[in-house]
């Protein structure tokens, strides 16, 4: 029964691509809780999988380079769990402005608000955590709209030059501009003078 759970599970994670994410969760239709958690801690001796954290694993991708497993993204696990989770989830804080390059500080912390559970998830030395929010913190339906307003929320009005306000109206650019529209009403007043400008001269008003 194991060995036939065991094949089922890995040939289950080989028809992913390497660097996906994984749950204990995914593959109870083959066994119980027990019996898949004990076929994942075999696999990962046997280096065909990695334990990324608790009931959390990847096939994961190799440098080429060095020939070394890489541990995936803190983007891709925060999104692995938020979509198991069914879940809402936007960087906030430094990690924020790190995405966005206004910062080269890289956080230890990656601080995401939801509309799922709260909870805190170590990788390594890394911590993702989850802070549940109000639903109207996540209404943003830009990806790219969304994190600036938590990004610039997080600078300050004051903090900001105009080098940095350059550099978010190009990345703002780049949202769709529908999306771009809806989300500005979402912002601050500040933080709207400066999306706007990311619009097309006849879409401003």
């Amino acid at each position: 029964m194991s060995e036939s759970i065991e094949n089922k599970v890995l040939d289950k994670v080989k028809k992913s691509k390497r660097g996906s994410v994984f749950f204990t969760d995914d593959f109870l239709r083959f066994g119980n809780a027990k019996a898949v958690s004990k076929t994942l801690e075999r696999l990962v001796e046997k280096n065909e999988i990695m334990r990324v954290a608790r009931g959390i694993y990847t096939r994961p991708e190799i440098n080429k380079t060095l020939g070394i497993p890489l541990t995936p993204s803190t983007e891709t696990i925060a999104k692995a769990i938020a979509r198991r989770d069914r879940a809402r989830i936007i960087p906030t804080g430094v990690y924020s402005l790190n995405i966005l390059g206004l910062s080269t500080q890289i956080p230890m912390n990656a601080v995401y608000l939801t509309d799922g559970v709260a909870r805190k998830i170590m990788i390594g030395k890394r911590t993702i955590l989850f802070k549940k929010t109000a639903p109207k913190n996540l209404a943003a339906i830009g990806e790219i709209s969304g994190l600036v307003i938590q990004g610039l929320k997080t600078l300050g009005k004051d903090q900001l030059n105009e080098t940095e306000i350059s550099k978010v109206i190009e990345i703002l650019k780049k949202e769709n501009s529908e999306r771009l529209r809806n989300d500005i009403r979402l912002a601050p007043e500040w933080i709207r003078t400066i999306m706007k400008a990311a619009l097309p001269e006849n879409q401003r008003l």
